[in-house]
């Protein structure tokens, strides 16, 4: 299971979510302090495979469907920014 903070208070529709992503990471976990994202995921960076993982582990941290989080840019890079629908 990852560790995941409770992120629903930034479930607002048309919000930009920046974080900053760790492939390759010992667990799974989402950690938010000072206003940073941090997202850390077992998952290598290949074929999207880690960015697939950001996305689910973040939609359960935001308590909403990962159908809702678009990737607005950063799709092979470490900083992300997603936008809710």
């Amino acid at each position: 299971m990852a560790d995941l903070p409770d992120l629903r208070h930034l479930a607002i529709p048309a919000a930009e979510i920046a974080v900053r992503v760790t492939p390759k990471a010992r667990r799974n976990a989402v950690v938010a302090e000072d206003g940073t994202i941090r997202v850390y995921v077992t998952t290598v960076p290949e074929d999207g495979k880690a960015t697939a993982a950001v996305v689910d582990l973040l939609a359960r941290a935001l308590g909403v469907a990962r159908s809702r989080l678009d990737l607005i840019r950063g799709a092979t890079a470490r900083d992300k920014l997603f936008r809710l629908r």
